[in-house]
């Protein structure tokens, strides 16, 4: 099993099992008329399945982390825009974990979610950003599921329940370089324990920079002319490099056993 193939046994206790109708939705997420077509297209039911709560796993809250609600989408469509994601975390005041089904297969999704902070740099719960998606693979909806992992609080729990999906996403990304990397890579531990905040930023920067690179790659494919093309392969060396640096540099354990 590889970090992106996890499916989690959410505790029994936890279980809340409440059909959300989308106009809730559109209601918290002040969705305009294109948001609501899209929900209408790709979203068949949104079901908040599972609370993650001081009463439910009877772990403490944190000031960040108060409960972890569990989310199961059943889709129309095999790809799920991210927007609807991210207007069902708008509407929900507390850190999400998605499982989307479509077609007999569960995929984990979630981004990570934290309230803002205020003048005083105290966290304001009533305000939260949200960041960039990390999903797992798609899984068979009767894929054996794993306990949740040993965590001392909420806050902890949040954080190895995104954990695997950002790894899992950052090695399909490196992975799908393949010629892009100059140098093959070696999966390492990082020297020290790194906080997900400093994971999540490091693989959002190799998400920025692949995009980079496949975009250079697309102009040089266009260009004709020698000397233009000469110039952009230049730009494109440099972007390859910046990437490898952002892989190589030791801030993110990629997990490349897939």
């Amino acid at each position: 099993m590889t970090a992106s193939e996890i499916l989690y046994d959410w505790p029994r206790a936890s279980a809340f099992g409440r059909v959300i109708p989308k106009s809730k939705i559109y209601e918290h997420a002040s969705a305009n008329t294109a948001l609501k077509d899209l929900f209408v297209r790709e979203v068949d039911q949104i079901v908040w399945s599972h609370k993650l709560a001081p009463e439910t796993i009877n772990l403490t809250a944190t000031k960040q982390v108060a409960e972890i609600q569990v989310f199961c989408i059943t889709a129309r469509t095999a790809t799920l825009d991210e927007k609807v994601l991210r207007a069902i975390d708008k509407a929900i005041p507390f850190p999400l974990i998605f499982e989307i089904a479509h077609g007999g297969n569960i995929q984990m999704a979630a981004a990570y979610k934290r309230p803002s902070l205020n003048n005083r740099g105290e966290a304001d719960s009533t305000r939260w950003v949200v960041g960039d998606y990390f999903e797992s693979d798609w899984l068979p909806e009767d894929a054996l599921r794993t306990p949740l992992p040993v965590a001392l609080n909420l806050g902890a729990l949040y954080e190895r329940l995104l954990e695997p999906l950002v790894a899992g996403q950052t090695a399909r990304r490196v992975a799908g370089m393949g010629e892009a990397l100059q140098a093959p890579f070696t999966a390492a531990e990082p020297e020290r324990p790194m906080s997900l905040e400093k994971r999540i930023a490091q693989a959002e920067a190799i998400e920025r920079q692949t995009r980079e690179v496949e975009r250079i790659k697309a102009r040089l494919k266009r260009e004709k002319q020698f000397n233009k093309r000469v110039t952009i392969n230049a730009e494109l060396r440099a972007a390859k490099q910046e990437l490898e640096r952002l892989i190589h540099n030791g801030l993110v354990n990629i997990d490349l056993n897939r």
